[in-house]
């Protein structure tokens, strides 16, 4: 009989174009923020286990099957999937999650959460996390960016208790 974990699966847009939020500054002093207005992106793929908080995070220059193939592959292996091990991944109804041309790696089965139901997804949840460097940061090119989310990558790869507490739903009932 197989063993099952259960994890899910979200990807975010991050880019040269700055993620700006409110901040404290001196009374009648404007503060500010210099930004890049220029339009190149990276996505980070992340896979939560909310029952335990173990996440695997990939940054992929683009979202499509083909991408989506590879990282599907290296999260496999980085998880150990296998026929006795066996993966559900949950996701969005995204196009290419659906294609045909999907290749699903050994150990890893994958189901659907409802159409538009962002708010049943617990990996959206980590994107306020991962964006957290980057607000009211400049990165002056997508090497920068990138040097800035794997090293938030690797950090957040350590929290596992506050990505438990913040991706484990009171309603999730997960053996």
């Amino acid at each position: 009989m197989a063993s099952v974990e259960v994890y899910f699966f979200d990807e975010h847009r991050v880019g040269l174009k700055p993620i700006l939020r409110k901040v404290w500054s001196p009374v009648g002093e404007r503060p500010v923020a210099v930004v890049e207005h220029r339009y190149e992106w990276l996505y980070v793929y992340g896979f939560v286990n909310p029952r335990t908080g173990e996440t695997s995070w990939y940054l992929i220059p683009r979202v499509n099957t083909d991408w989506f193939n590879v990282v599907l592959e290296a999260f496999a292996t980085e998880v150990g999937a296998t026929e006795e091990k066996v993966m559900l991944l949950m996701m969005d109804n995204a196009g290419w999650h659906k294609s045909q041309k999907l290749q699903c790696p050994p150990g890893i089965e994958i189901d659907f959460l409802p159409p538009y139901s962002p708010e049943l997804q617990p990996a959206e949840k980590l994107w306020c996390l991962v964006d957290e460097p980057l607000i009211n940061e400049r990165c002056s090119t997508i090497e920068k960016l990138e040097e800035v989310l794997s090293t938030r990558c690797c950090v957040l790869s350590e929290m596992r208790e506050e990505i438990r507490s913040l991706t484990h739903f009171h309603w999730l009932k997960i053996p």
